[in-house]
């Protein structure tokens, strides 16, 4: 196993990374380290944990609203993959996004 060394909002870190994933693991790298720099230069949340906590929620809903858009072509819509409400302060309902990555797990169970 191979090691990189990559850096997310400031801090370097020494990961694992098997053969020949080098491109894709920088490339989550970015993802993440994009998704950090964006809330914390937004201003509101200043504690790395919780900076990290919420950039992996967005880049988990990111990813969990992919397979739904290639799948929505091909079968109807469940309840669980309609848009997630919004709560009343213009957020993500967590109960509704935890129902769609739910559906998504399927037979491999359930999120929480």
């Amino acid at each position: 196993m191979k090691q990189i060394e990559a850096t997310i909002l400031g801090q370097s870190y020494v990961l694992g990374c098997p053969e020949g994933g080098e491109s894709s693991l920088l490339a989550a790298v970015a993802a993440v380290d994009t998704e950090m720099s964006a809330i914390r230069d937004a201003g509101r949340v200043k504690a790395r944990e919780r900076i990290a906590v919420l950039a992996a929620l967005n880049l988990a809903y990111k990813l969990a609203e992919q397979p739904l858009t290639a799948a929505a072509a091909s079968a109807p819509a469940t309840p669980a993959q309609v848009a997630p409400a919004a709560t009343e302060a213009g957020g993500v309902d967590l109960d509704a996004l935890v129902a769609r990555i739910d559906c998504l797990l399927q037979d491999d169970g359930l999120l929480l």
